[in-house]
């Protein structure tokens, strides 16, 4: 049995009735926006400044040489320089 026609449909009729509308007076245009609370920037704050302390090394190996280095030197170690250490120390506690 061979089918040559459907009854009732066209589809070529279908597509070429359909209508175009030109006019865009029907939609109307809206910028989309966001808005972040204050917590959730804090959050982010957070979180950035916490990824930053994980990655930085604790201990300063490039520093920590150069000082094992002055310190092999047996005229590093003078009252001035221990009483220099001493100052910054007692000031960046506040004393």
């Amino acid at each position: 049995m061979m089918i040559d026609k459907l009854t009732g449909v066209t589809p070529l009729n279908n597509v070429q009735s359909t209508k175009r509308t030109h006019s865009t007076d029907s939609v109307k245009s809206s910028a989309d926006s966001i808005s972040v609370s204050k917590e959730a920037k804090e959050m982010a704050e957070a979180y950035y400044l916490n990824e930053v302390a994980d990655e930085t090394p604790d201990v300063r190996l490039d520093l920590v040489a150069q000082i094992k280095e002055k310190i092999k030197d047996p005229s590093y170690l003078s009252a001035e320089v221990i009483n220099s250490t001493a100052e910054k120390i007692m000031s960046s506690f506040g004393i």
